[in-house]
């Protein structure tokens, strides 16, 4: 966050310039200590739509490394003599390449893999090459590059190594490449050397250098994002992922653990969905699987917060086919599915699922304390599935809190409709979802003001401003989820959590958009939505404060030209954080009454603002638009500070009060 220079706040000095606009003032008591807000207000929620797993978060660069896509060598060019082989040394995942002599010394035999939209690789890094490999007899070599077919140098490879295979028994080989260059779409090329053939099963190629360094990891640049947001909760992985087009193709989180080699390949419920931006070889590897992920959530602090099959495919694709669907009857699997996911986050080593934890290599339980149970699904057709869900989980672990869904309408006659379900199934919170538009949001101020506290509390589990014909991530639309978000802050004793999706879109992959954090294969960029999601979850604070204008909530009321505020106290920091939006095309003059805070004091100023309402962040400007630092003084008068402020059109304005 760039340094500014200090702000004016007295609003007696700007009259010297001439007459001043209607001074808005907002009282803030920060003697009343509202509801608590929680630890898990602001987080975030990964699905892999967007090539957000294999080819982003997931540090794997080899794309099919098993050869189990259904056109086995789709990602790969096979060229001399070569045969695809299934009955390799993993189980579920059986396929493997031979490679032979051609007959000739310049006749070459060998394999190339194309990546995720190509190989991303930066100049001096370490790269660890990994391969399950065998003889066909003696000693076989194979030459490993990294190959820059673009180039007009030449020679086309930039990092070689050469590997033996000395056993006819299949082992595991590993050697470090580090290049001489960056390239942004390399090849990864296996040439057999010699006359003696080889079999190749499960080629890999990951940064030595990921995230907290696990072997099996996440890409660094990605993952310190996640973690520079200080989330809260981390939802996963979906969404619709977890439905399936068909049950078929649900997730299923038993498949994505154990050793990354035996873990079964998986059609991406994202594979054909977009016919207008097909990505027909998406796959999923599981290679960030449900282990990587509660691991993840450690690492980055946030509560883990899986989402599981309730026995029921996409409803959306399934319209008309309760076919589509479990029968009531016969859900047992899929509830002891929960069960098991539950004792494999938290069961003792002696536990069936506990063992498999600590076998993978963490002993330590990882305390997961919610289940969410499908995802926007609706109607009877949910509501009698979810109940036995419900029963056998409380039964069994009545400390974890269930969290149910609303459906996929933000009002209305289902939504309606879900929500008395909820409450009478007892769920402990409901997830709702909102992509609306800009209108929805400026008018949605006080959404949660009349909601029952006597119910669920509300996870705002999926939501995004998607602008009237802009689909990208404009500063706009930004804006308004800042503001939105005032409402989300004030009814924290009804909001649980809340959490902005999608997280991750590849910019060569992406069917879906807006989304917080954007990517090619070595270089990212946050969104402007990113920061928004950043300055709320960095300074949540510990309670509420009353903030008002005239004694109404700042919601964007008539009256109030277009301002949003709320107002926290951070009991261990001792600050006053209080967030002010203004959405007006106009500079709004602001006071701020601290009504109860004595002694002088001073603020930092966090500003996010831009002149132009459809600007965005790039790859090539990435910081365009960011947070910008400064401080303001207040006028310490009895009983009371106060600081007055102008605030620029179309700005999101933070106040950190010592």
């Amino acid at each position: 966050m760039r340094k500014k220079c200090i702000l004016s706040c007295l609003i007696a000095a700007s009259s010297i310039f001439g007459a001043v606009a209607q001074t808005h003032t907002l009282d803030i008591n920060t003697k009343k200590v509202g509801a608590a807000v929680s630890p898990t207000m602001y987080g975030i929620f990964f699905e892999d739509i967007n090539y957000a797993a294999d080819g982003g978060l997931y540090g794997e660069l080899v794309k099919n490394r098993s050869f189990e896509f259904p056109q086995a060598l789709l990602g790969w060019k096979a060229f001399g003599k070569f045969e695809v082989k299934n009955d390799g040394p993993f189980e579920r995942c059986p396929h493997y390449v031979v490679l032979s002599y051609s007959g000739h010394n310049d006749a070459a035999t060998g394999l190339q893999n194309e990546g995720y939209f190509g190989i991303g690789v930066e100049k001096n890094e370490e790269y660890r090459f990994s391969v399950w490999a065998k003889t066909l007899s003696g000693e076989a070599k194979v030459e490993v590059s990294l190959v820059d077919e673009s180039t007009m140098d030449e020679h086309q490879e930039f990092a070689t190594a050469e590997l033996k295979v000395g056993s006819n028994e299949w082992k595991k080989y590993e050697l470090i490449l580090k290049p001489s260059k960056t390239v942004q779409k390399a090849n990864l090329r296996l040439l057999l050397k010699g006359k003696n053939g080889v079999a190749l099963e499960h080629v890999s190629l990951f940064p030595k250098n990921t995230f907290k360094n696990r072997e099996n990891g996440m890409r660094r640049d990605l993952a310190q994002a996640l973690y520079d947001l200080h989330p809260g909760v981390f939802r996963f992985p979906g969404g619709c992922i977890v439905e399936g087009s068909s049950l078929e193709q649900r997730y299923q989180w038993k498949n994505s653990i154990g050793p990354v080699e035996n873990r079964p390949l998986n059609g991406n419920r994202w594979l054909s969905t977009f016919n207008y931006r097909l990505f027909p070889d998406y796959y999923q590897s599981y290679g960030l699987g449900f282990y990587e992920y509660f691991l993840l959530s450690e690492d980055i602090g946030a509560e883990p917060l899986p989402v599981l099959n309730v026995g029921m495919a996409c409803q959306y694709q399934n319209w008309n086919d309760p076919k589509a669907h479990v029968p009531v009857d016969s859900l047992q699997p899929y509830i002891q599915d929960c069960l098991d996911l539950i004792e494999f986050a938290n069961g003792d080593v002696n536990t069936t699922w506990g063992k498999k934890r600590a076998e993978m290599g963490h002993p330590e339980p990882f305390n997961l304390k919610y289940l969410a149970v499908g995802n926007e699904q609706w109607d009877n057709l949910y509501y009698e599935r979810l109940r036995p869900f419900v029963k056998a989980i409380r039964a069994k672990y009545p400390n974890i809190r269930i969290i149910g869904t609303s459906g996929p309408d933000s009002e209305g006659e289902m939504f309606d409709k879900g929500w008395k379900a909820m409450k009478e199934i007892k769920a402990d919170l409901v997830d709702e979802h909102f992509y609306r538009n800009e209108q929805w949001f400026l008018s949605h101020g006080l959404r949660y003001e009349g909601y029952d506290r006597k119910g669920p509390k509300v996870f705002a589990g999926e939501y995004a401003c998607h602008g009237k014909g802009k689909k990208w991530n404009h500063f706009e639309t930004s804006l308004y989820e800042a503001a939105f978000m005032t409402d989300i802050e004030r009814n924290a004793d009804i909001v649980e959590m809340a959490t902005y999706a999608p997280l991750f879109a590849h910019v060569d992959g992406w069917q879906w958009r807006p989304d917080l954090i954007w990517y090619d294969n070595t270089r990212m960029f946050k969104s402007v939505s990113y920061y928004v999601q950043q300055m709320y979850a960095c300074n949540k604070g510990t309670n509420v404060l009353q903030l008002s204008m005239n004694g109404k909530p700042v919601a964007g009321q008539e009256g109030q030209d277009g301002l949003f505020a709320s107002a926290v106290v951070d009991k261990q920091k001792g600050e006053i954080i209080v967030k002010v939006i203004n959405t007006s095309d106009k500079a709004q003059d602001v006071t701020l009454n601290l009504n109860g805070l004595k002694g002088s004091r001073s603020a930092s100023v966090t500003t996010l603002h831009s002149d132009n309402m459809d600007a965005e962040n790039t790859l090539d400007n990435p910081n365009a638009i960011r947070p910008e630092e400064s401080t303001a003084t207040c006028q310490s008068k009895k009983n009371m500070n106060v600081l007055n402020d102008q605030l620029p059109a179309k700005s999101f304005r933070m106040y950190r009060i010592k």
